[in-house]
């Protein structure tokens, strides 16, 4: 079993190794300081936060919520945006533990709902959510807008 801590300022060196990592999983282009510049501006300015998973002393995975709200039941909400395992730990459980913090944080903080999106293709991802509790949202339709192509 992973510990699991609340990443600080203090931990941008490992949160901007795992988070790199999960950005070039994602098809982007390695960017270590761009990425530090990105998680320190978050975690700095309370616009995030990140929990990181240890095993003996090394940090092997993260994952990074974002604050929003919900109009219409007036209360906050948390996207889970991002979840990340180094390859080499995958398959011991510590994303359902980052999942389960996750939820402690939205129980914490009088959220109604964790929510998060993951690629049709994610068949590792769209296994882990509902072994976890999440449900497959099917009476709303998700738009986006993309600028540049990004």
């Amino acid at each position: 079993m992973a510990t699991i801590t609340q990443a600080t300022p203090a931990d941008l060196d490992v949160l901007t190794q795992l988070f790199d990592a999960y950005r070039v999983f994602y098809g982007k282009s390695s960017d270590q300081a761009g990425a530090r510049v990105f998680l320190e501006a978050r975690l700095r300015n309370n616009e995030s936060i990140a929990y990181l998973a240890f095993e003996d002393g090394v940090a092997v995975a993260f994952t990074q919520l974002y604050p929003l709200f919900s109009s219409t039941r007036m209360k906050p909400v948390w996207l889970l945006n991002d979840l990340f395992v180094a390859p080499e730990h995958r398959g011991k459980g510590i994303s359902k533990q980052l999942l389960e913090r996750a939820k402690q944080l939205a129980r914490d903080t009088g959220a109604c709902e964790v929510m998060l999106e993951t690629a049709k293709t994610n068949d590792i991802g769209n296994q882990l959510y509902p072994s976890a509790g999440f449900k497959l949202g099917t009476d709303v339709n998700w738009y986006h807008f993309e600028f540049n192509g990004e």
